[in-house]
């Protein structure tokens, strides 16, 4: 945005944390501005975190330190698992997640599934920085439409389902792919030892939240549900992810054990995660915990949860 009483005219890309803060970006140049069906579509690159996906004001991905994002969401669940070959990914327009999946030698189909085909697009023509040609992947099989309805009319099941949505807005896309009946639905269209990962929001101090109602959430539907942390720079926050499932409990790798995984099914080694990274992902601090286990909400198709 431009500010009148910059004698530079410097631009600042504005970014509300939450209703009680907000972060400014200085814009070294703005690469494509516009809007969707769906949601408003910005591209900037920032002096702060490199080029940025933007979606409805908020930062969505950052080239400097996306790969903490989409390594913590991708890999506990994927490494988990004894050998996923069929994975389903909803939402992920920008293809990090994508990526990251592809990265594991196992993976035979990757379905994605995404509402909203020009963020597709505007992210393949101008985010290579981030997808790296995986949308070219010959494993990759990818629909523009309403993922849960796309699960409810397929007959295919998943070794791993991983939901890279935006937080669920009041009356967003996303909104119903939160609750305990979507919730249901994945864990139909699993496979007996499949798994599936949900980024839950932030799980910082002040806004917990959306965090401990999706846990809860989870553990209405399944036997196993597992939230973890990652600290994510751009979104200057904690953030949170959720695996759950009926057999599988990644929790219990341990570290020697995780990078044995990632040398034998990897085909490059992660960034950020690895052993370490991820038993202490799984550790939440005393005060989460304790929040975790008081909260009692039920995210349901009739009493969705929103994020102000």
């Amino acid at each position: 945005m431009n500010d009148p009483d910059n004698p530079d005219k410097r631009k600042w890309l504005y970014d509300e944390v939450n209703p009680d803060l907000a972060q400014l970006h200085r814009i070294k140049k703005a690469i494509y501005s516009g809007r969707t069906k769906f949601q408003s579509v910005e591209i900037v690159d920032t002096r702060s975190f490199g080029v940025c996906l933007v979606l409805d004001g908020k930062i969505q991905s950052s080239e400097r330190d996306e790969f903490i994002y989409h390594e913590a969401l991708v890999h506990p669940a994927m490494l988990s698992h004894a050998c996923p070959e069929m994975v389903f990914i909803a939402g992920g327009g920008e293809g990090a997640t994508l990526r990251e999946v592809l990265n594991h030698k196992t993976v035979k189909r990757v379905v994605m599934v995404d509402i909203d085909k020009q963020v597709i697009d505007i992210c393949h023509r101008y985010l290579s920085i981030l997808h790296r040609g995986s949308f070219d992947d010959s494993r990759l099989e990818l629909h523009f439409a309403d993922a849960r309805r796309y699960l409810q009319e397929t007959k295919d099941k998943f070794d791993v389902v991983i939901i890279d949505l935006v937080e669920p807005l009041e009356e967003g896309p996303a909104c119903l792919l939160y609750t305990q009946e979507f919730y249901q639905l994945v864990k139909k269209k699993l496979n007996f030892e499949g798994i599936v990962c949900i980024q839950s929001g932030a799980s910082g101090w002040t806004n917990l939240q959306n965090f401990t109602a999706i846990v809860n959430t989870l553990k209405g539907v399944f036997s196993i549900v597992c939230p973890y942390q990652a600290y994510v720079p751009s979104f200057v926050d904690l953030w949170g992810f959720t695996t759950a499932s009926q057999t599988v409990n990644p929790a219990g790798l341990l570290p020697r054990e995780v990078d044995r995984r990632i040398a034998a099914r990897m085909i490059r080694k992660p960034r950020s995660y690895d052993g370490h990274t991820h038993q202490s992902s799984f550790t939440l601090p005393k005060h989460i915990r304790h929040q975790l286990a008081i909260t009692k909400k039920i995210i349901t198709d009739k009493n969705p949860v929103f994020v102000h």
